[in-house]
């Protein structure tokens, strides 16, 4: 019988909160030289912010305790599986990923590999920032244990996929994030690793990109190597993996095939949205200088709505509180997104596409968007909220935040709904014949 590519048995890891990363020299030196010089290590290493104004005093979760990002988490990955890990913000999902790559180690239990690995996890990793992308597509070659011959044969491919051949003789530290990408996955993909991993990082490369990525690891799977991918993309995932794999709160919840998986997981954030107030929420990703409390639709005459008709007026609100001690922030990008029950976005707006992004002032500010002419299909749609500061630092991330519920409307003035199984998005068109002239 053929043994697992990958065993996972009772795997946990744990971290320090609150306690400040000593781990190389670098570290060492830089805390005692601020214990030396009167300052407190834990605001000059470990909280320094780029927004601006003083940093929030530490919240009473500051204090050092323990936070287990993985626990007790057990199951086989079989060669050639195409598994697909999903769940919430702060499930799990990276660390795990990060512990099968070798980057982090484990508290407790025990990762088995049979088999090469290659892995593109994050941005930064992998590659030497001095080293041109030549050097470091050699250079990964090694790591791997590939021969230069081997190396060879596969480099026009490399090349051509990543599409960075004008570069290619440049320090990777001189790439953007997009072309960092694009190398980084043309190189775990072509160097054929028997085991490749691969996190939500594709986000960062352009729709092209991201659907030619899924098309060579399609490719992968037919050659019958084993692939694990971590992403929101739920339909990247019903289409790509044969295997599901969901995590929660750091635990397994449940392992199976991938239609039931993902049906489980959106009846929770369903659930979670309907019961949890957006104040008490945890699962948001930010630096905590901002949060989201509320978010809310009006009518233009401001009352609130809890149906939402195509072909209405609306104000979407969104209520934010700032953190102790910061009183303003400028160039504040906001944005709403609406996705479906697939968690497929079908609506999106966002203030730097109109060039109004906000000044906003604490202790608490509302962020008011104003929509016309509502062009959204009926159906329930959950959403997506945004902040973020100069459109590079992430203030506030809520996925699966609230729903909002479309019925009824008239959008065309013909008492048609259009077809909300087949599209999600309503525009008028002007139809006529033009005869043809013999």
């Amino acid at each position: 019988m053929t043994k697992p590519a990958i065993e996972i048995h009772k795997l946990g890891k744990r971290y320090q909160l609150g306690v400040i990363s000593r781990q190389t020299l670098q570290d060492e030196v830089r805390y005692w030289w601020h214990k030396a010089h009167g300052r407190n290590p834990l605001e000059h290493m470990g909280r320094v912010q780029k927004c601006g104004g003083p940093p929030p005093p530490p919240a009473p979760e500051d204090k050092p305790h323990t936070f287990w990002a993985l626990r007790d988490v057990s199951f086989d990955i079989q060669p050639g599986e195409v598994v697909g890990i999903i769940g919430r913000n702060g499930a799990g999902k990276s660390t795990l990923l990060k512990i099968l790559g070798q980057i982090t180690e484990p508290t407790e239990g025990e990762v088995i590999l049979r088999g090469r690995l290659g892995s593109l996890l994050e941005v930064g990793t992998g590659f030497h920032p001095e080293l041109t992308g030549r050097e470091n597509i050699y250079m990964n070659g090694t790591i791997l244990g590939m021969k230069k011959r081997e190396v060879d044969s596969k480099f026009d491919e490399i090349v051509a996929f990543s599409e960075i051949e004008e570069f290619l003789d440049t320090p990777v530290k001189r790439y953007s994030s997009g072309m960092y990408v694009r190398l980084a996955f043309a190189v775990a993909a072509h160097l054929e690793p028997e085991i490749l991993l691969v996190d939500e990082v594709l986000s960062v490369g352009d729709v092209q990109f991201q659907r030619k990525c899924l098309g060579k690891m399609e490719d992968v799977a037919q050659q019958g190597r084993t692939i694990l991918f971590v992403s929101h993309n739920i339909s990247a995932i019903e289409n790509l993996c044969t295997k599901a794999v969901l995590l929660k709160k750091g635990h397994v919840a449940m392992v199976g095939e991938t239609e039931r998986v993902i049906e489980h997981y959106m009846e929770d954030a369903q659930t979670i949205a309907r019961q949890v107030p957006l104040r008490d929420r945890t699962d948001r990703q930010g630096n905590r200088r901002v949060r989201l409390v509320d978010f809310f639709a009006t009518d233009p005459a401001g009352v609130r709505q809890k149906i939402l008709r195509p072909g209405g007026d609306y104000c979407f609100n969104m209520v934010c509180e700032f953190a102790p001690g910061l009183l303003e922030l400028t160039n504040v990008v906001a944005a709403i997104m609406l996705s479906d029950h697939r968690n497929e976005n079908v609506w999106h707006v966002r203030t730097n596409f109109t060039n109004e992004n906000l000044r906003l002032r604490g202790p608490q500010a509302t962020i008011q968007c104003t929509v016309r002419d509502f062009n959204v299909a009926e159906g329930l749609y959950h959403t997506t909220l945004f902040l973020s500061y100069n459109d590079s630092e992430v203030l506030d991330l809520i996925s699966h935040a609230t729903e909002v519920l479309v019925e009824g409307g008239d959008y065309f003035g013909t008492g048609s709904k259009g077809m909300p199984t087949h599209c999600r998005i309503l525009t008028r068109a002007a139809w006529r014949e033009i005869p043809c002239v013999s």
